[in-house]
């Protein structure tokens, strides 16, 4: 690095702009080779920094990454929060620097704990540092674990390592490869870009590997609906009927599709309110020898709200009945749009914590697979998709297919769900199951088993996704073996490095 980072400013300055252009990694642009490059220059900025101007160097990047990566959410938060402008930006300012605590985190401990530069830091330490953070944030006050980097790898030869261990073996292969050129770097050697040649190398060979076996003979025809509905109208008591025409106008051209799909909440109406029209559908499902899924909200006898999907016609349940212990219930809940946490202390400071629908109760963690015309579905329900572990939990031998229900029009015309659907791919290669999307207003697409997108409609627009979905049979590493090899990994690196570390002459960090 040059002199001029000798400045106090420089690093955090420099630190925010590469930090920024990590989203570009992310879809919509998916520039992926800035998700490497974006943690090794990091790496560079923090060599030979004290733990505490670390802090703040880490600090500015997570500020960079976060504040352009998920700007989106102010957009729910401007629009249908009822807070005056800059109230709502004081609150977004709030979310994006908590989250830049965990990059703070990694910055610090990194250079606290490994101050001497060495492959040891920056090929073990760094790696396992930077996932170890990513953990707990994405557990912490129950977790955001958006754009974590191995998301950005989705198309490039990187991917395959997905079905071995997850989102997280490609977050650390990223940082592996990021360490290996700031290490190159730093001692000048061309030899050290071996390491992610080989990575890459391997990744290619992955793409032969056959982990799960199409079943083509079991080829299943499926409807997504897509109503396009205004949020801003959506639960108006005048729109309810007219909503729930829509969407029952749509579907009644596609019943000769073997499973018919409508988005998260789709029906603006407590199941309860609405049993006549529901066994109608119910009987039409059955009557054209097919099955609908809906998203819709529930109220349980204790007064508990749920975020629910029911399914009706062709399924093992019979004929329509009010049982709620035979619906899927959305269990990760979103903070603040359906859960306020310290709601008592929250809720009376501003209208935004009173979001319509913001006191919703869990569902249990691991539920029984939705039943469809005899098939078998995964469910998440939106926001949960992004957590792979609890996903993995709900995929059985028996599982056919992964579906998710979503409704990001609370995000309008913004990056973030063009960024959703690119983590729910993930889920798709990583457990080998072929992905259902449907959402209200897009992006409503199926994949393959590999992840790859192949058929989707245009965002805000009226449509009908038909499409035809050939189920697997058979595990991924990762569905077998979950996230704990890499739990040994980052354990064992962590010690290695720490040894090896205390073994190596320290050099004087500037101060």
């Amino acid at each position: 690095m040059t002199n001029i980072f000798n400045h106090r400013l420089m690093r955090p300055l420099a630190a925010a702009f590469v930090g920024a252009l990590t989203t570009l990694a992310f879809a919509p642009y998916q520039i992926w080779p800035l998700a490497i490059l974006s943690p090794c220059l990091l790496l560079l900025l923090l060599h030979g920094q004290s733990a505490k101007r670390s802090a703040w160097i880490g600090y500015a990047w997570g500020l960079g990454q976060f504040g352009f990566g998920i700007s989106w959410v102010h957009v729910s938060i401007d629009t249908f929060g009822g807070m005056p402008k800059i109230a709502s930006l004081f609150l977004m300012a709030l979310l994006v620097g908590y989250l830049a605590i965990y990059s703070a985190l990694f910055a610090w401990s990194l250079n606290r704990f490994f101050p001497t530069s060495n492959r040891s830091k920056l090929l073990l330490a760094a790696p396992v540092l930077w996932l170890i953070c990513d953990w707990l944030r994405g557990w912490v006050m129950t977790g955001f674990p958006w754009l974590w980097l191995g998301y950005s790898q989705i198309d490039s030869p990187l991917a395959n390592f997905a079905p071995l261990g997850g989102v997280e073996l490609l977050t650390l292969v990223v940082l592996l490869c990021a360490g290996s050129l700031a290490l190159a770097w730093q001692k000048k050697s061309v030899l050290l870009l071996v390491i992610p040649a080989v990575l890459f190398a391997v990744g290619y060979g992955l793409n032969a590997a056959q982990w799960v076996t199409p079943q083509p003979q079991r080829t299943t025809k499926v409807a997504l609906i897509q109503g396009n509905i205004d949020q801003a109208l959506k639960w108006l008591p005048s729109q309810r009927w007219p909503t729930i025409m829509k969407y029952t106008d749509l579907t009644r051209e596609n019943w000769d599709a073997d499973i018919v799909i409508w988005p998260e909440a789709a029906i603006p109406a407590f199941e309860f309110e609405i049993p006549a029209f529901l066994r109608n559908l119910d009987s039409a499902a059955r009557m054209n020898h097919s099955a609908l899924l809906t998203g819709i909200l529930n109220q349980d006898d204790n007064k508990r709200y749920f975020n629910s999907i029911l399914a009706l016609g062709e399924t093992p349940n019979g004929d329509y009945h009010y049982d709620l212990a035979q619906r899927f219930h959305k269990h990760h809940l979103l903070p603040f749009g359906e859960f306020v946490p310290f709601e008592s202390i929250l809720r009376p400071l501003a209208p935004f914590f009173n979001l319509p629908m913001s006191s919703f109760s869990e569902g249990d963690y691991v539920q029984p697979n939705i039943m469809a015309n005899g098939h078998a579905l995964a469910p998440a329900l939106c926001y949960e998709i992004i957590f792979n572990e609890q996903v993995r939990a709900n995929v059985t031998d028996e599982t056919d297919f992964l579906l998710t229900l979503s409704n990001d029009a609370w995000f309008g015309r913004s990056i973030g769900p063009l960024q959703h659907m690119e983590i729910a791919r993930m889920r798709a290669l990583e457990l080998g199951k072929p992905l259902i999307r449907s959402t209200n207003n897009g992006l409503t697409a199926v994949t393959d088993y590999q992840g790859r997108i192949t058929a989707q409609l245009p965002q805000f627009e009226t449509g009908v996704l038909r499409a035809e979905m050939v189920p697997t049979r058979g595990q991924t590493p990762y569905h077998t073996l979950g996230s704990w090899p890499l739990y040994l990994w980052t354990l064992f690196g962590l010690v290695a490095a720490l040894v090896i570390q205390r073994r190596t002459p320290s050099q004087s960090a500037s101060a």
